[in-house]
C-alpha cells in the first residue's frame, strides 16, 4: 500500500509572481481555476483518445461536478478526464514550478492539430484552492492500464502526504476544506454566482450538487454552462433571434441591440466573438459598455482595453481568443504584438461592418445614426487610423431632418459657404435661429451630444480649410439684407438708444437692414469666443476670459417696426422710462434665443414683462 511524505518543491524565483498575483486577485479566481483544471484533464483524454494513446468508454458523458457540504465545510471538484498517476502527483503538484501542460503539448504536438487549445494551467492554478482552504485533499486515478488510484493530501504548508486511495472511476477529485474566513463561498447561491461569472461558456458541462439537500428534485438536472456558446457558430447558422436571446442571456438587457458583427477568425491567430451596438436610452448611458474576454470559453475579465481598444468598450460584446492567457499583466499585454495585431483587427472588422451599413442599408444606417454617432466620434478622437477608415461615413443630421456626409454638405452648400459648415448644438434654445436660416433657404447640420465641441476641432484639423461656424456666430451676414438704404445718421442714433439703456460695457452693437422685418434684435456669439468659453469651464474655470473676451454682438434690425417706434419714442422726454424697458426687453429677448438666462436677469425679464403690460392698458 502507497504511503509517502515529503516536503513540496518551490521554486522561488517562479513561485513569487503567483503570489503577486493572485495576492492582489479576487478570491473567487479558484473555481475558475479548479473548473478549468478539470476542463482541461477531460481535453487531454480527448486528444489522446483520438490518436489512440487512450481507450475510454464509448461516447462517455464528461462532465465536471461541483459538490458543496456546508456541514462539512467542504467543496468537491470533480471531473472524469485524464486522471493522474503518484509519480505525476509528484511532478505536477509537488514541484509547484513544473508546467505540466507544456510537456503534454510537447510530446503530442506532432500528432494534434490543436495542441496549443488546451488551457494548460494544471499545477500551478490548482494552488489558488489554499486562497479559501485550511486543506486540500486530491483522490486521482489515471486513464493508464493497471494504474493505482492515489490520495495526496496537504493542510497549506509545504508538507504534503501520499497514500493509496480507495478510487475506481477514473478521474480527479479536488477536495477543499474551507477556512473560516472564506465560508461564503459555502453558501449555494454563491458558488453558482461565481460559476456563472467564470465558466458559463465552458466547453464541458458542470454540475451544481448541494450534499446538504436530501430532497432528489433539488438535484441539477441540467448544467449551469452553455457549452457551445453562439459565437462558435458560423455566422451564417446564427439567426437574429439568437443573436439577440443570446444578447439578452449574457448582458439582460431587454432592449434589442441596433446590429452585431460576428467576428470568426482562424488566422493568423484564432479569435472569435460578438460584438453588440446597444441602443441607448440616454447619451451618457454610452460609458456603460461592457466587453468580456474569454481564453478557449474560459472568463478572463471584462473590458482589457489592451485587448479591446478603449473605444470599443461602448459596445457591449464577447471576444474569445486562446493566444490571450488566463493569468497575465496588462505590461504583457501591452508588449505582445500579437495582442496589437488583434486589437487591430477588430478595429478593422467594426469599420468594414459599419462601411457596409452605410452603403448597403443606407436608410437604416442613418436611423441608427443617433446611438452610434458618439461611438464613431469617440473612436474617430481616439483612433486616426479608425477615423481614415470611416471617415467617408461619418453623416451629419440638418434642420431639415436630412442625413449627409460633410462631402455633401459642403458641396450644396459650397455657392453660400465656401467651405464653411454651420451647425445648431440646441434645436429648442436656437429655435428663432433656425426659423432665420430657413426662411432664407439655407440648411445646418445638429451637433448636440457632449462630444461635438471636441469632433469639431478634430474634423478641422483634418479637413483641410473646413471651418465650423454655430448658427449664432453666422448669422449677420446671412441675415443681412441686399440692398441697404444707406442712413449713417439713423443707424447712429438706434446704437446710442440702445447702449444707453442696456449699459453693457463688454456688448457690442451693430445696427443692419436685415431681410427679415419680424425680429428686432439677434444676438451673435463669435465661434472663437464661445470655443474659449466652454474650454475654460471644462479645465475648472481657467481665467481663459481674460486673454480672450466674449465676444457679444447685439444686431438690431432697423427695418424692424418695433425699432423704429423706439426711435420715435425717444424724441419725447415722457417716454424715456419706457423706451429703456423696451430696448431691455428687445436685448433679454435676443438673449433668450441665444442661451437662458441667470437667474438675476430671469427675474428682472419677469418684472419688466409685467411693467411693459401695465403701460400698455394704461
Amino acid at each position: 500500500m502507497l504511503r509517502e511524505n515529503g516536503n513540496i518543491s518551490i521554486h522561488t524565483e517562479n513561485i513569487m509572481p503567483i503570489i503577486k498575483k493572485w495576492l492582489y486577485s479576487d478570491k473567487d479566481i479558484f473555481v475558475r481555476e479548479l473548473i478549468s483544471n478539470g476542463s482541461d484533464a477531460i481535453n487531454k483524454l480527448k486528444r489522446l483518445s483520438s490518436i489512440g494513446e487512450a481507450k475510454i468508454e464509448a461516447e462517455p458523458k464528461f462532465q465536471i461536478i461541483v459538490s458543496l457540504n456546508k456541514e462539512n465545510n467542504t467543496i468537491k471538484f470533480s471531473d472524469n478526464g485524464i486522471g493522474m498517476t503518484a509519480e505525476e502527483i509528484k511532478k505536477y503538484i509537488n514541484q509547484v514550478a513544473f508546467s505540466g501542460a507544456e510537456e503534454f503539448i510537447a510530446k503530442y504536438k506532432d500528432k494534434m492539430d490543436e495542441a496549443n487549445n488546451i488551457i494548460g494551467h494544471f499545477g500551478l492554478g490548482f494552488y489558488s484552492a489554499f486562497m479559501v482552504s485550511d486543506k486540500v485533499e486530491i483522490d486521482t486515478l489515471s486513464y493508464k492500464e493497471d494504474a493505482e488510484s492515489v490520495k495526496w493530501i496537504c493542510d497549506g504548508g509545504t508538507e504534503y502526504e501520499i497514500t493509496s486511495s480507495e478510487r475506481k472511476e477514473r478521474g480527479t477529485t479536488i477536495t477543499l476544506f474551507i477556512s473560516e474566513d472564506s465560508k461564503e463561498f459555502l453558501e449555494e447561491y454563491k458558488l453558482r454566482e461565481v460559476i456563472n461569472k467564470h465558466c458559463a461558456f465552458l466547453p464541458v458541462e458542470i454540475y451544481l450538487i448541494n450534499e446538504n439537500e436530501k430532497d432528489e428534485e433539488s438535484i441539477e438536472k441540467t448544467p449551469l454552462n452553455e457549452v457551445n456558446p453562439l459565437w462558435l457558430k458560423a455566422p451564417k447558422d446564427c439567426t437574429d433571434e439568437e443573436y439577440k436571446d443570446f444578447y439578452r442571456k449574457v448582458f439582460m438587457d431587454f432592449n434589442e441591440p441596433l446590429f452585431w458583427i460576428h467576428l470568426n477568425v482562424d488566422y493568423p491567430f484564432n479569435l472569435k466573438g460578438i460584438l453588440y451596438f446597444p441602443k441607448l436610452k440616454h447619451e451618457f448611458e454610452a460609458v456603460e459598455g461592457e466587453v468580456k474576454l474569454y481564453n478557449n470559453q474560459v472568463f478572463v475579465a471584462n473590458n482589457i482595453k489592451e485587448v479591446i481598444p478603449e473605444f470599443l468598450l461602448l459596445l457591449k460584446g464577447v471576444i474569445d481568443c486562446e493566444d490571450i492567457p488566463l493569468n497575465v499583466s496588462r505590461s504583457f499585454l501591452q508588449k505582445d504584438s500579437n495582442v496589437s495585431k488583434i486589437s487591430r483587427h477588430i478595429v478593422n472588422k467594426v469599420a468594414d461592418k459599419l462601411t457596409g451599413l452605410f452603403k448597403n442599408e443606407r436608410e437604416k444606417y442613418n436611423e441608427f445614426w443617433k446611438d452610434i454617432n458618439i461611438f464613431i466620434k469617440y473612436g474617430c478622437l481616439r483612433d486616426e487610423k479608425f477615423y481614415d477608415k470611416v471617415k467617408d461615413i461619418i453623416i451629419f443630421k440638418t434642420i431639415n431632418d436630412e442625413y449627409v456626409s460633410l462631402k455633401q454638405y459642403l458641396e450644396a452648400n459650397k455657392e453660400k459657404h465656401e467651405n464653411k459648415v454651420t451647425y445648431i448644438s440646441d434645436e429648442k434654445q436656437q429655435a428663432q435661429y433656425i426659423k432665420l436660416f430657413k426662411e432664407q433657404d439655407l440648411d445646418a447640420i445638429v451637433l448636440s451630444s457632449n462630444i461635438d465641441n471636441h469632433f469639431i476641432s478634430f474634423l478641422e484639423a483634418h479637413e483641410s480649410g473646413v471651418q465650423f461656424n454655430r448658427i449664432d456666430a453666422d448669422l449677420r451676414d446671412t441675415l443681412k439684407a441686399d440692398v441697404e438704404e444707406v442712413n449713417e445718421e439713423l443707424t447712429k442714433e438706434i446704437e446710442e438708444i440702445f447702449k444707453t439703456s442696456i449699459n453693457k460695457d463688454k456688448l457690442k452693437y451693430d445696427v443692419e437692414s436685415l431681410k427679415t422685418k419680424e425680429v428686432p434684435a439677434i444676438v451673435l456669439l463669435s465661434e472663437q469666443s464661445r470655443r474659449m468659453a466652454e474650454m475654460s469651464a471644462m479645465f475648472g474655470g481657467m481665467d481663459m476670459g481674460a486673454m480672450f473676451p466674449q465676444e457679444e454682438t447685439l444686431v438690431i434690425n432697423k427695418s424692424n417696426s418695433l425699432i423704429n417706434k423706439v426711435v420715435e419714442l425717444n424724441k419725447s422726454e415722457d417716454k424715456k422710462e419706457l423706451v429703456d424697458l423696451i430696448c431691455r426687453h428687445v436685448y433679454d429677448l435676443a438673449m433668450i434665443s441665444h442661451k437662458q438666462l441667470d437667474a438675476e436677469a430671469m427675474s428682472e425679464f419677469i418684472k419688466r414683462s409685467n411693467e411693459i403690460l401695465l403701460k400698455v392698458i394704461e
